[in-house]
């Protein structure tokens, strides 16, 4: 796989790069390099991300953040299998529990949200920081969803980090959540309640709370684009109209002419 000539490997976390000091000076380089593309592309690219992902892992695959960063690539391109292989191997070399809520999607996303479930009251999570614990509950209340236990959905995503007024990093997403359950039970006017609370929360833009949104209020985007190619062919066809009606007009006065020279 090429690397762009600004990747110099430097990029990566401090912690990842001692981890790679395990390696060969040559072999960390590229190593490091790789996994710059996978976090560089993962979002808007995953299926390059994943590729380098693949490279890394061949060249060094007892490093603990090259198995995890294959784990998110797959994870991204919606290889859940291999990413809970690749997040096991990740954990079994730390001892860390960071990515219980990710495994556990996992397990929802190869069609067993029981085993999600059952993840989801294990020790473990009373270990995860509050951040892992609030990434659990919206796993937990997807597994209950993928059950069609809607109620038990709503109920599970209900917690203080909900009710609380400050924005924390995950707000946007579990208000967004809450506000996505609640309109699939059917309780419209507590969801749109939510998404507008999912909006105020979402500084980033990582969630589309202000199209479903504006989506329950009637509102309709339109592609100014389309607008404006639909508003260019008015204008062509008007012109064309205009065109024909001179030509007509010019045939018709070179008639009358001829009629008049007979006279």
């Amino acid at each position: 796989m090429p690397i762009p000539e600004d990747v110099t490997g430097e990029e990566i976390d401090k912690d990842v790069r001692q981890e790679l000091q395990s390696l060969p000076k040559t072999l960390a380089e590229d190593v490091a390099k790789n996994l710059v593309m996978v976090a560089r592309l993962i979002d808007e690219e995953p299926e390059r991300a994943y590729a380098y992902s693949r490279v890394a892992l061949r060249l060094a695959s007892r490093v603990a953040a090259v198995r995890e960063a294959a784990g998110f690539a797959a994870y991204a391109t919606q290889k859940y299998g291999e990413a809970l292989a690749e997040f096991r191997a990740a954990r079994r070399m730390t001892g860390t529990v960071e990515l219980w809520p990710l495994m556990a999607d996992c397990e929802r996303g190869l069609g067993r949200p029981e085993k999600a479930l059952d993840m989801a009251g294990a020790p473990e999570v009373q270990k995860l920081d509050k951040a892992g614990q609030v990434e659990m509950r919206l796993v937990a209340a997807g597994a209950r969803r993928d059950m069609g236990q809607l109620d038990a959905a709503i109920v599970t995503l209900q917690s203080s980090e909900l009710a609380s007024n400050s924005v924390q990093p995950w707000t946007a997403r579990l208000r967004y959540a809450y506000a996505d359950a609640l309109l699939a039970a059917g309780r419209e006017g507590e969801a749109r309640e939510w998404f507008a609370k999912a909006v105020e929360a979402d500084r980033d833009g990582s969630t589309d709370a202000s199209d479903r949104l504006a989506e329950l209020d009637g509102v309709e985007f339109t592609d100014a684009f389309v607008e404006d190619e639909d508003d260019e062919d008015v204008a062509v066809a008007a012109d064309d109209t205009d065109s024909a009606e001179q030509a007509e007009q010019a045939e018709q006065d070179k008639q009358d002419e001829h009629g008049d020279d007979k006279d």
